[in-house]
């Protein structure tokens, strides 16, 4: 079992160095979710296939990933047809020595960048003082999850939400 220990911000504009960076291209779909904040998605990015399960909430959760291989990955995506996700996700180094990783999302929620800092234990992640480019914090809104996002239908949608 691992721990996922991340905050996350939506950005209220593309930062110019991602005209500089190179993204990876993300597809992941859900095969389970469940009320109690349990959910088990697949996820291809660029050329790597996983099967993560997730649960809590905030700021940790825990979090199980298995590397699958491509077949493997596609005898289980047809399952998730209908909740599914594509985002761009840049990598970007803060002077704090922390990657800051940021989803550009796609239809129908283009525009939408949400960024996410992991941290090692809560402590520091509680001592990260965000620079204000990043905007509103909103790791503890469960609407900002990945699992959530599928229900809005457009970013004017997720902003009335607020």
């Amino acid at each position: 079992m691992g721990k996922e220990i991340e905050r996350k911000f939506w950005l209220p504009e593309r930062p110019v160095f991602l005209q500089q960076a190179t993204p990876q291209s993300i597809q992941q779909g859900y095969l389970a979710v469940q009320a109690d904040g349990r959910e088990v998605r697949l996820r291809k990015k660029d050329e790597q296939y996983t099967l993560t399960v997730k649960s809590g909430t905030g700021l940790q959760r825990d979090e199980y990933e298995v590397i699958l291989k491509e077949a493997q990955f596609q005898t289980l995506w047809p399952a998730t047809e209908g909740v599914r996700l594509r985002k761009k996700r840049y990598r970007h180094a803060l002077p704090s020595g922390l990657t800051l990783e940021i989803d550009e999302y796609e239809e129908p929620l283009t525009g939408l960048l949400i960024g996410e800092i992991e941290f090692t234990d809560e402590a520091s992640a509680q001592a990260f003082e965000p620079p204000t480019w990043l905007g509103l914090e909103v790791t503890q809104y469960s609407l900002f999850k990945n699992k959530n996002l599928l229900q809005v239908t457009s970013l004017a949608e997720l902003k009335a939400q607020l």
